[in-house]
C-alpha cells in the first residue's frame, strides 16, 4: 500500500478484509474521505480518575480496579459534567504491519466542550494507535461544560489511518501552497501551518461565544434545537482584544480561510506552551476537501475551541494561536468534505456545534 493517510476506499476495504470489524455492522455513513467515524457502545463505565492501561494491562484490568458502577446507555442516559466514563466502542481494529492509527474527538463533539479520547489495550498514549495493534477500542468521555445525554450508536469520535510516514515538511507544505493556495494570505508556515485568531469582524463585534456555567443537559440525538442564549454567552469586543478567564471555554474562529486540498488531510496540533495559557481544538482531524475551491482560493475559517488554564490571558487580533499539520492521502478519496458529502461546517465563519438553532 502506498504511504500516506488511507482514503475512503481503502478503508472500506480494510471492513471488507477484516482489518476493521464491528459488533453491529458498519454502516455506509461512518466512512468519511480520511477517516471513519467510531460509535459508541451500550455501556458506560463511570471511573473514579482518568487513565492510561500502560504497557501491561488491558483496559478491561484496569476498569476492575477503577470503575465506581455501570451505566445502561440504551433508551439515553446523562453522563454527568465534571465526570470521568469510558466506553467500548462498537468498532476493533486489526491493523497490518506498517500502519498506525489516530483518533480525535469529532467537530460537534469539541465544541461542546465534550473532552472524548480514545484508549487501547496496552496503551501508553491518548488517541494513538500503535503499528500492528489487534484488539478492541474504548473512548474515554469527560464533559465539560454541559452534562450531556448519550446512546449506543452515536459517534464522537473518528479515527484515520497512516501507513509509514504521512506529515509534509514545511518545504513541501510550501509547494502544495504554490500549487494549490491552502490559506488566505501570506502562509505561515513552520512545523505545519499557523493560524491566527479573528477578534475584529468585518461585521458587528461579535468575536466568540463562552459557555456558561449552570445549564441543563445536551441531549446528544437533537439537531439544530437548543437555544445558544441559554448555554453560551456572547462574547464581543471593538478593540481587537479580549482577556479569558481561568477555566471558562470560549468559542472563536480564525482570522484566516483554509483549505486542505484532495491529496492531503491535516491535522490541527495541540496546545503549544510557547503560545499562551489556553489550550487550542480538542476536535483536531480536516478531510480532504475542508474549504476546498477548485477554482483556487481557501474557503473555510477553522473555527478554535479554547480552554484558558491557570491565569487570565489577554488574547489580541491576529495572535498566533496554533498550527495545522498537512500530510499526505495515500490516494485522493473517492468524496470529498463538502462538495459531495453534506457537511454541517464547510464554508463555516463563527458557529457553534449542530445541536443549537441557528
Amino acid at each position: 500500500m502506498k504511504t500516506g493517510v488511507l482514503a475512503d476506499a481503502q478503508i472500506r476495504q480494510m471492513i471488507a478484509e477484516g482489518s476493521i470489524g464491528a459488533t453491529l455492522a458498519i454502516q455506509n455513513e461512518q466512512v468519511q474521505p480520511a477517516s471513519l467515524d467510531l460509535r459508541i457502545g451500550n455501556k458506560a463505565y463511570r471511573v473514579r480518575a482518568s487513565f492510561l492501561p500502560g504497557r501491561q494491562n488491558s483496559v478491561i484490568q484496569r476498569l476492575d480496579e477503577l470503575t465506581m458502577h455501570e451505566i445502561d446507555l440504551n433508551g439515553g442516559a446523562v453522563l454527568e459534567k465534571g465526570c470521568v466514563y469510558v466506553v467500548p466502542l462498537m468498532e476493533n481494529l486489526a491493523l497490518t504491519t506498517g500502519m498506525t492509527g489516530a483518533a480525535s474527538a469529532k467537530s460537534s463533539t469539541g465544541r461542546l466542550d465534550l473532552m472524548t479520547r480514545v484508549i487501547t489495550d496496552r496503551g501508553v498514549e491518548f488517541d494513538r494507535i500503535p503499528e500492528g495493534y489487534t484488539g478492541p477500542l474504548y473512548a474515554e468521555i469527560c464533559p465539560q461544560s454541559f452534562s450531556v445525554v448519550a446512546q449506543p450508536g452515536q459517534m464522537l469520535t473518528q479515527i484515520i489511518f497512516r501507513q509509514g510516514r504521512t506529515f509534509l515538511t514545511d518545504d513541501e507544505l510550501r509547494d502544495v501552497h504554490t500549487r494549490t493556495p491552502i490559506v488566505s494570505g501570506e502562509p505561515v508556515i513552520s512545523d505545519g501551518l499557523g493560524f491566527s485568531v479573528d477578534l475584529h469582524p468585518e461585521n458587528g463585534d461579535l468575536v466568540g461565544y463562552r459557555a456558561k456555567r449552570h445549564t441543563s443537559v445536551i441531549d446528544l440525538s437533537k439537531l439544530s434545537h437548543y437555544d445558544p442564549s441559554e448555554y453560551w454567552e456572547e462574547v464581543r469586543t471593538k478593540d481587537g482584544r479580549i482577556i479569558l478567564d481561568p477555566g471558562a471555554f470560549y468559542i472563536l474562529v480564525s482570522r484566516e480561510s483554509i483549505a486542505i486540498p484532495p491529496d492531503c488531510a491535516a491535522e490541527m496540533a495541540p496546545y503549544l506552551a510557547m503560545v499562551g495559557e489556553f489550550r487550542v481544538h480538542y476536535a483536531g482531524f480536516f478531510d480532504p476537501g475542508f474549504g476546498f475551491d477548485a477554482a483556487g482560493g481557501a474557503g473555510s475559517r477553522g473555527v478554535l475551541e479554547v480552554r484558558c488554564h491557570e491565569a487570565p490571558f489577554v488574547l489580541e487580533h491576529g495572535q498566533i494561536v496554533g498550527r495545522l499539520v498537512y500530510e499526505r492521502m495515500s490516494e485522493v478519496p473517492a468524496t470529498l468534505y463538502g462538495a459531495d458529502l453534506k457537511s454541517n461546517y464547510q464554508g463555516q465563519g463563527l458557529k457553534l456545534s449542530k445541536h443549537f438553532k441557528s
